[in-house]
């Protein structure tokens, strides 16, 4: 017969076993919960996290955009060096705010030709759609294309103009774009710089008598040891005027350039250089510390917002190796926004100033009061943590 103790301990023990096995299935449950509501795999979040400013549903985006974001398993399964099993495409988050535009962008027959929508690709490109999602269509050509001059001939050779398509633009051909400056009122970007035998023919040649604003590439390449400047960018670099300059000197640059009203990277490929066509709100897509060189004319300026120019800076100071150049060239503002936000804040990034120079800018009239800065500044050998 069992005694009163052994029936009181048998009860106090499947008691604790019961709240032990209840509680491990409470803590079972919150962290699934918790899981499931913080999951940080993004073909969960897909095209649904980004998107704050509009109710509808990724569904109506058009399929060859889903097509080419959603991630795909990769055939060999886990890659160390992806860390993951699958591949995701990069796409512009802010590619979910224009679904018009994308619906139009991604609109086509697989396999067949592209619309010929230059002008929506770099409008999207503008607003922060960057980069653009891949298509699988062939973009439009010119019927007789031209074979481009050969090097070093087409340095300073106008191309033929069926090496352009010419629908995005108002100019039709290049006579009408060489001679807008003299018959087109109004702006338009970079105006003369086609004229190959006009202005851009003295560019960086030499340094001028304007309060020694202008300096002459041969001037800049001196303060450092002969070949040691070797590689660079040249950023907003119109038609690449300063690429071929540098080229004839054997060194190697790329110019970023957008298409204002104009085929500014169809021109610079067809010099024999290498163009890039993104804007300047992207980051720049090279490793850090790395080039020997970075170039800016005009387009460094106080248009940009200040917090961004700030960001773009470090962005220049990042891919620059120990002892390479910055060369800001004619960058331009108020005059009292010279002294007292855009002095401090270059100063903030850590170059070693070579040469600053301030010169009145006077196309716009004296009464802006603006000025021109340019600068060669030179980061630094030693370790900038």
């Amino acid at each position: 017969m069992d005694s009163p103790h052994s029936t009181r301990s048998l009860s106090v023990t499947l008691f604790y076993l019961f709240i032990l096995l209840s509680s491990n299935l409470l803590t079972l449950f919150i962290s699934t919960s918790l899981y499931a509501s913080c999951s940080l795999n993004p073909a969960q979040n897909l095209l649904v996290t980004t998107d704050h400013h509009t109710s509808q549903p990724p569904s109506d985006l058009p399929p060859e955009f889903l097509a080419f974001t959603s991630p795909k398993d990769l055939p060999f399964g886990m890659n160390s060096n992806f860390d993951s099993d699958k591949l995701y495409s990069p796409v512009g988050s802010l590619c979910n705010l224009f679904r018009d535009e994308i619906q139009r962008y991604m609109s086509y027959k697989v396999n067949g030709s592209c619309p010929d929508d230059e002008l929506l690709a770099q409008k999207l490109l503008l607003k922060g759609c960057e980069p653009l999602p891949r298509r699988r269509c062939r973009p439009a050509a010119q019927v007789q294309y031209v074979e481009p001059y050969p090097t070093p001939e087409c340095f300073w050779c106008t191309p033929s103009d069926s090496s352009v398509v010419w629908t995005a633009y108002t100019c039709k051909n290049y006579s009408c774009l060489i001679n807008r400056k003299r018959n087109q009122k109004g702006f338009d970007d970079c105006k003369d710089c086609f004229d190959l035998g006009g202005r851009e023919k003295t560019r960086w040649v030499e340094s001028n008598n304007r309060g020694g604003i202008d300096f002459a590439i041969d001037d800049v390449l001196a303060v450092k040891k002969p070949g040691t400047i070797r590689i660079g960018l040249d950023i907003g670099g119109g038609v690449a005027t300063f690429a071929v300059r540098m080229r004839e000197r054997n060194i190697t640059i790329i110019t970023t350039s957008m298409n204002f009203n104009g085929p500014f990277n169809s021109f610079i490929a067809s010099r024999g250089v290498v163009p890039m066509y993104i804007s300047i709100s992207q980051r720049l897509p090279f490793f850090d510390n790395t080039l020997d060189i970075v170039h800016s004319m005009h387009v460094l300026s106080n248009w940009i917002p200040t917090t961004l120019l700030h960001f773009l800076l470090y962005d220049v100071y990042r891919v620059l190796r120990p002892g390479g150049l910055f060369w800001l060239d004619h960058f331009f503002c108020e005059e009292d926004q010279l002294e007292d936000v855009y002095t401090p804040l270059i100063e903030t990034i850590g170059f070693s100033k070579l040469k600053w120079v301030a010169g009145r800018k006077l196309d716009r009239g004296a009464e802006l009061r603006e000025v021109y800065l340019s600068a060669l500044l030179e980061k630094p050998l030693n370790n900038s943590w």
